[in-house]
């Protein structure tokens, strides 16, 4: 069946979903800078110069990067070398996996019209590899919007579900990574959740061999890209368990039994294969396998409860509330689906508590808390939840309706105003903001600067993006802000 013939079966909000993402593409910000650099980084290694070593990375990387980690002689520090020999690089593997079906064949193309005489570098940092790296991360995370869409329309009306994808789609964290930062992993984060539990649920607990297969494949690739997310663990690990319980109950059932082990084996062998990236590179790197490079960072009386959720510290709630209203109807969607309501209930509290305990819970240079970027199909579904529930409550009343999106609506202004003030850096990016200048911000100053910056965005973005890094680094010179470097490995002998 032909594109086009697919795009007419849609729904007409499907549709909308689908112009809305193409509309935004002009948004998109070709470039790699902080701990883009270190995601980037394997798949620019491995393609320039065939190896691991980031040596050329590191030194080519944004000035802010580079801080602490490059001396006064633009040589790379001794710390910034593992005892294995190589530069130390605790960034995922998994955001290169993801775009490698995009820049392998970019890249073999470049070298082909260089061969023609036209010149184009060959480095992996010229237009033709940053432009397809960006974009790519943009569909990964439309993607993972429009898989929350489609799950919420199967427990809702598509109407609720189309609201409840625009409003998370841009009342969240989630642009910031998707349009003006795609060099970092969280969109991508966002993706393999969204695939994950798009297909665990389409399967259901009675899946085949095969299916089981397939979703420990999407587990693993769901690992290679953001540790945390193996909370998603825990929606396969209740089938399993479900399953056992009544095995168990039954009489004469062992070779279902044998059955369900060979099934639920084969997804941990999945599993396995699929990270299998992951455990190569940290060998490679660290000389372990199973080295982060993250050690240390972890309090697990969970000190940070409260900051994490309310803090001005780029705290969940606090600058992203809409998110706040997703999480509560995680409670009602138990109305609709209680195992399910449960289920990603917990998943969100697991993932919480992991953040709380986490010594960087703040993200250092975060819009909002990035560390719950992945888990934006489930607050779309919590979002979905919510305002059924404001729907069945209010007894379809249109004005209750119109006012809720009209609120929805407001939220997304209101967050996308602040996005433009931290882009721009009317506050911080890193550490505490006063909510008072915020505030003020959002009613003068944004609607004062938004023309003239956005003019300049998308006429003049090189020099735009220049400023704001150049500004960037003389606050860290200035305030002594964390440095995003991490935590000192022993030099290699």
């Amino acid at each position: 069946m032909s594109l086009a013939r697919k795009l007419g079966r849609l729904s007409p909000r499907a549709r909308l979903l689908i112009l809305v993402w193409v509309l935004t593409l002009p948004l998109v910000n070709p470039w790699v800078r902080g701990d883009g650099v270190g995601y980037y980084a394997y798949i620019h290694a491995l393609l320039i110069h065939g190896d691991l070593n980031f040596k050329s990375e590191w030194l080519h990387a944004n000035p802010s990067f580079r801080m602490g980690r490059v001396d006064a002689d633009g040589r790379l520090k001794a710390s910034q070398y593992t005892a294995n020999g190589h530069v130390i690089n605790h960034f995922a593997v998994g955001p290169s996996l993801l775009w490698a079906p995009f820049l392998v064949p970019v890249h073999g193309i470049v070298l082909g019209l260089d061969r023609l005489g036209w010149h184009i570098p060959a480095n992996g940092y010229s237009r033709p590899y940053v432009v397809t790296m960006s974009l790519a991360t943009c569909l990964y995370g439309f993607l993972a919007v429009w898989l929350g869409f489609v799950l919420a329309r199967e427990f809702f009306d598509e109407r609720i579900a189309f609201v409840a994808a625009l409003g998370i789609w841009f009342g969240s964290s989630l642009p910031v990574y998707m349009y003006f930062n795609p060099s970092w992993a969280h969109a991508q984060a966002a993706f393999v959740v969204a695939l994950f539990l798009w297909y665990w649920h389409r399967t259901g607990p009675k899946r085949t061999l095969r299916q089981w297969i397939w979703l420990g494949l999407a587990g693993g690739l769901m690992l290679d890209v953001y540790y945390p997310n193996a909370v998603l663990f825990l929606l396969p690990l209740t089938d399993a368990l479900g399953c056992w319980s009544r095995l168990f109950q039954e009489k004469e059932a062992r070779q279902e039994a044998w059955r369900r082990l060979a099934e639920q084996s084969a997804f941990a062998l999945a599993v396995m294969i699929a990270f299998m990236p992951t455990l190569v590179t940290r060998a490679i790197i660290y000389g372990s396998p199973f080295q982060t490079g993250y050690g240390g960072l972890w309090n697990w009386t969970a000190p940070y409860r409260l900051s994490v959720l309310f803090s001005s510290d780029h705290g969940l709630f606090s600058w992203t509330p809409l998110l706040a209203v997703g999480v509560l109807g995680l409670f009602l969607l138990r109305g609709k689906n209680r195992t399910l309501g449960r289920l990603l209930l917990l998943v969100f509290l697991l993932l919480y508590y992991l953040i709380a305990c986490y010594v960087d819970w703040a993200g250092i240079s975060s819009f909002g808390n990035r560390f719950f970027v992945s888990l934006t199909p489930i607050f779309l579904i919590g979002l979905a939840a919510f305002l059924d529930g404001v729907r069945r409550w209010s007894k379809e009343r249109r004005w209750v309706w119109r006012a809720s999106c009209a609120a929805i609506g407001l939220l997304v202004l209101w967050n996308l105003g602040f996005i433009f003030q931290w882009g721009t850096q009317l506050v911080p990016d890193r550490g505490p903001i006063s909510w008072r200048k915020m505030a003020y911000n959002q009613f003068v100053v944004v609607p004062q600067e938004a023309s003239g910056k956005l003019t300049r965005y998308f006429l003049n973005r090189g020099g735009l993006m220049h400023q704001i890094e150049q500004h960037d680094l003389e606050n860290l010179k200035e305030h002594g802000a964390k440095a995003t470097a991490p935590a000192a490995q022993p030099p290699a002998r």
